[in-house]
Formats: structure tokens, sequence, C-alpha cells
């Protein structure tokens, strides 16, 4: 066995990822504090293709310093966009034939092992808060809400590594 270098690994270059079919799986960023999670979020969706990204409220937007260490690259491959409420941005997103889910414990949640995708579908997929989580006022406007079941001592993980876990399960 031998660790594959980076020319090994054929990686698209920006153009043609930009060019490439998009897994459509929108991340929406609600009021994320750390520069560093907003980063990792765009590494996520480069590695798993997807559609993009919607920073909402306190996220910071690139080219930040700290997002730009996180991300090694991904802002420049990755769509993004911003809105200053989370509410306006899910809206929009529903308006335009999105399925808004909230990655989010609630008394509605489903264990994301049990989700069952739709393969025809457009998902929002909205991250709250590293404290508060998501945002109140945009429960009644979702669709479901899907929750990462945990056995530990901690009722959550970091938004980032939430973030790995659940794309990776509708990127497979």
């Amino acid at each position: 066995m031998k660790k594959l270098t980076l020319d090994e690994l054929g990686r698209k270059d920006v153009d043609a990822f930009r060019r490439m079919y998009k897994l459509p799986v929108r991340l929406v960023l609600d009021n994320i504090r750390s520069a560093l999670n907003v980063g990792s979020a765009f590494r996520t969706a480069d590695a798993f293709g997807l559609d993009g990204i919607t920073l909402c409220g306190v996220c910071a937007q690139p080219p930040h310093r700290e997002i730009l260490k996180t991300a090694i690259g991904a802002t420049e491959s990755v769509e993004w966009t911003y809105e200053e409420e989370v509410l306006d941005a899910v809206k929009k997103l529903k308006a335009e034939g999105w399925t808004i889910g909230l990655i989010e414990q609630t008394d509605q949640s489903i264990s994301l092992e049990k989700f069952k995708i739709d393969n025809g579908a457009k998902y929002a997929l909205v991250f709250g808060n590293e404290v508060k989580g998501i945002s109140e006022e945009i429960l009644s406007e979702a669709h479901f809400a899907i929750e990462v079941p945990q056995v530990g001592t901690k009722h959550s993980l970091n938004v980032s590594v939430c973030i790995g876990v659940v794309t990776w399960e509708f990127f497979r």
C-alpha cells in the first residue's frame, strides 16, 4: 500500500468543477459564528460536489482569513450567496422549489439513517448556530427536520462535523 500523490488523485481544476453535475443539495448556514466552521462547510461542499452554500446573518464571508484557512481553495470552486436574514433565504429557496430540511433536534426530527432521500428533489439543508441551533422563525418553513443519532453524554456535534456526516449520507 502507498499513499497517492496529488497528481495520482486526478482532481478536477476549478473550471472543470464548475462545469460538472452538482448534487442538488445546498447548505444554508444560519448564523454560524466561527469562520473556521464556514470554511469547513466550503471544503465539504467541494468534496461532495454540492450545489452551493447560502451564508446567513453573522456568518463570515469569503475572503475571510479563517474561512480560507480551512476551505483551502474551496471558496473558488463552490458557488455561494449571502442573505442577511435566514428567513428570507429559506423563503426564497422554497419559492425556487427547494425542499427545506433543518438539521436540528426537534419534537418531529427524523433520525438521519431513517430519512428517505428523494433522488428527484432539491434539498436546502439548514445548519444552525453553534450554541443556539436553528433560528426559531424558520421552523414553520421547513418540510422536515433531521437529527444525527448520538449515544454519548453530549447532545450535539460540532457543526462542521455534522455537515460532513449529513452531506455524506445525501452524497452516497
